[in-house]
Formats: C-alpha cells, sequence, structure tokens
C-alpha cells in the first residue's frame, strides 16, 4: 500500500541518485574573452594630460549632448562624474601641497574617465534583451536603446561603474562612449582624441597602442622622446611593426594618412604597468600613469572577468538540472519533515 509516507521516501531517495549522478558530469566553464584582433581603442597617458578638458567638450558635442552643471551660477559646463550625456571627464588626484606633477607626495595627476570597452563586458552579459553588444570585429561595445528595456543590469554589472541610465530621458536609455562609431564612416575617429592638444589620448588599434605604450615604459625618465598625437598613423605604425606593415593597417581601417603630429618632449616617470593589458580579462582602453592607478581611480581587478566567473556559476548550478533538482529535493525534505504519521503507516 502507498502512502504519503512511502511516496515521500521514493521521492528523496530518487532526488538524491539523479543529484548523486549529475554531481558527476563535469562543467565546462569557459575562458574570458580575447581581445578581437582588429579591437580599436584608445591609450591615455596621465603624464601627458594637463587637464584642459578639451575632450569633454569635444565628446558632448559629437554625441549630441547637454551640459551638466555642478555650481549655482551655471556658468559652465562642469560635469563631476560620466553620467547618461557625459560620457568622458578628467578627475584630479591632489596630495598634500600639489607642487609637481604626476608625484604621489606632495603633487597632482588627471586620469581620464570613461568606457574601457572590456574584451569581456559584464555589461554584455548581464543585457537580457542583447541591448549592449560586442562588436566581433573591432570590439566597441555598442548599445542599441531599441532594445533597451530600462532594466540597468548593465549598470550594476560594470566594475568601472560607466553605463548610467538617463532618468530624464522620457524613454529611459543608457549613456555611454562607443569610441564615437557613428563618426568613423566619415574617415573621423573618437573626438576625444582629435583634439587633445598633447596627445593625452591617442586612438588606434588596441595591439598598436599597446606597443606604444610599452616603448614609452622603456624609456629612461626626463629623456625626450618623440609622442604621436590624434591616432596611430602610417609613420608611427611603420615605426612600430614596419613599412608594409604600417601601411597596410592603415589602408584596412580607412584611415588617411594626414600630415604628421607629432611632437617632441620629455619622458615621464611611470608606473611600470599598463593598467588594461591583463585587468578584467584585457581592455581596449589602455592607461599609462606616473600615480599608482589605485589612487587615480582605477580598481584594482583580476585577470579575468566576472563575466565568465558569473556564467561558470549558471553552468555549475543549473548544468544537467542541478539545481532545480537540489531546490525539489530540500522542498520535498521539508514536506516530509512536516508530515505527521497516519493512522495505519508503519512507525
Amino acid at each position: 500500500m502507498t502512502t504519503r509516507r512511502n511516496f515521500l521516501r521514493g521521492a528523496l531517495a530518487a532526488t538524491g541518485a539523479i543529484v548523486g549522478a549529475g554531481s558527476t558530469a563535469s562543467v565546462q566553464a569557459r575562458e574570458t574573452h580575447k581581445v578581437p584582433e582588429e579591437a580599436l581603442g584608445l591609450l591615455y597617458d596621465a603624464t601627458l594630460c594637463i587637464g584642459c578638458k578639451a575632450c569633454v567638450a569635444a565628446c558632448k558635442a559629437a554625441n549630441n549632448n547637454p551640459p551638466e552643471f555642478s555650481t549655482v551660477d551655471k556658468l559652465w559646463d562642469t560635469p563631476l562624474d560620466t553620467s547618461g550625456t557625459t560620457f568622458n571627464v578628467i578627475k584630479m588626484y591632489r596630495s598634500g601641497t600639489m607642487e609637481t606633477k604626476d608625484a604621489e607626495t606632495n603633487g597632482y595627476a588627471f586620469m581620464k574617465t570613461s568606457c574601457m570597452h572590456c574584451a569581456d563586458p559584464s555589461c554584455v552579459s548581464a543585457c537580457p534583451v542583447s541591448a549592449m553588444t560586442k562588436n566581433p570585429e573591432n570590439g566597441i561595445v555598442e548599445y542599441n536603446p531599441d532594445k533597451c528595456i530600462g532594466c540597468r543590469y548593465c549598470v550594476a554589472a560594470c566594475p568601472f561603474g560607466i553605463p548610467k541610465y538617463q532618468y530624464d530621458d522620457p524613454t529611459g536609455r543608457i549613456g555611454k562612449c562607443e569610441l564615437c562609431r557613428h563618426r568613423h564612416k566619415d574617415g573621423h575617429y573618437s573626438a576625444c582624441a582629435e583634439v587633445c592638444p598633447t596627445g593625452a589620448t591617442l586612438f588606434g588599434r588596441t595591439e598598436d597602442l599597446l606597443a606604444e605604450a610599452k616603448r614609452r615604459l622603456a624609456l629612461k625618465p626626463g629623456s625626450v622622446t618623440t609622442y604621436p598625437r590624434g591616432h596611430l598613423r602610417h609613420g608611427q605604425l611603420k615605426a612600430l611593426h614596419g613599412e608594409q606593415e604600417g601601411k597596410g593597417r592603415m589602408e584596412r581601417k580607412g584611415w588617411k594618412d594626414e600630415p604628421n603630429q607629432n611632437y617632441e618632449g620629455e619622458v615621464g616617470n611611470y608606473q611600470q604597468h599598463v593598467y588594461g593589458e591583463k585587468e578584467y580579462g584585457g581592455t581596449q582602453v589602455l592607461k599609462l600613469s606616473g600615480v599608482p592607478f589605485e589612487k587615480v581611480g582605477m580598481p584594482k581587478l583580476p585577470p579575468y572577468s566576472s563575466a565568465a566567473t558569473s556564467e561558470t556559476i549558471q553552468h555549475s548550478l543549473y548544468g544537467g538540472l542541478l539545481m532545480p533538482i537540489a531546490v525539489l529535493g530540500a522542498l520535498t525534505w521539508v514536506a516530509k519533515r512536516n508530515v505527521k504519521p497516519e493512522e495505519g503507516d508503519e512507525q
């Protein structure tokens, strides 16, 4: 005779057997995605930055974004951080008397804040409707407002705190840097790099930018070197990769070999680290600084993306339906514990 007690015993046994069998199955955890071969990005060199914020104004103009004010008189566009309508800002590090630029003690330094265009972006992984996507060719993390449902999962997922929700927009949308991809078809590139007077922000292929960053780190502080401005054109690419390869890279991207904008300047006392080369599995925006990156506002991150980690956890929990079965087993155990013996049941 089947009683509730016998039924629950059988259910528990079956659940335990399934879970036990499933626990021996291997869960395939994916690796952190890599930066695409033709990835585009920026190199920001804080030792060259003078804090003029021309890049902030150019970004606003290129993206048709309104000004933001942090003062009562509203005389200047003075955003204090990135927002739904401010995709790029320059922040300042201050120490003591602030006598020396790029000095950790009694000095000051600048740091550019904008989208890092991660190799394996959490915002893309977290978006349930694919409003955030990563271009498979150039690696730009793109946003499609027509698909966005305003859930703001991307805002919570980003370790750099970059995607911001436009609360004043009646339709609700996210604002972030997209490397001015809408300007590429006309032969233009990121507005922040186009207008930078010192070359502190440089546009190009991430691979080329990394080579340029490492070239600078190898130089002796105080020596004089040539810095490219705008983007890495044929001249600079030729120096890094050779005549034919440099020319080929320019032609493949459709960039015009405009007049040389190089200039000479003193080499800064760099931290011997390219931020973004390893952080979070790699980013397409790379940074150099004379002050430790943690002190200029860049988070200390592991060499892998949390997108890979979170998806691995999901695969572990839901692979082979282990999580639902485990929950069912727990509920069955609770139900069994609360069942009172019925008359005629075996004790």
